[in-house]
């Protein structure tokens, strides 16, 4: 049914959560998964250095794509075909914007993310997600 999945993390527990369900569903279901990470763009302070500025960035690469590094080890050992793909902006335009531009037919994503405020019932990345895709959008609670 679903041959593309995107699955977004972001290193909390419900992204692992939803990694590993996008994985067990792609494994039964000889699907091809992709897995998308999205740093937030900064908030530059007026006389930041620059050099800060850049240090920062990188370090959010480099972290991002450990990441997502750790999600192609996993899905390569189970056998499952998988992409990656590191962006930056606000999350949920992003996810929606890869998945409308790469045709994945499913979204899988985490109900709470490592946002600093856990909504109640959804958070709002996910929320955001569900409100805006063009395609099915699973949430692992």
């Amino acid at each position: 049914m679903f041959n593309r999945i995107l699955v977004a993390i972001d290193g909390s527990k419900m992204s692992e959560k939803a990694l590993q369900t996008a994985l067990k569903f792609a494994n039964e279901r000889y699907s091809k998964i992709g897995v998308i990470h999205v740093e937030k763009n900064l908030q530059i302070v007026d006389g930041m250095p620059i050099k800060t500025i850049d240090n920062i960035y990188t370090d959010q690469e480099t972290k991002g794509r450990d990441l997502l590094q750790q999600a192609v080890t996993l899905a390569n050992e189970e056998g499952i075909e998988i992409e990656s793909h590191f962006v930056m902006g606000e999350p949920a335009i992003q996810i929606v914007k890869k998945a409308d531009e790469l045709n994945y037919q499913l979204i899988v994503i985490g109900s709470r993310g490592l946002g600093n405020i856990k909504g109640l019932m959804l958070g709002s990345v996910s929320q955001k997600v569900s409100q805006l895709a063009h395609c099915p959008v699973l949430i692992i609670k």
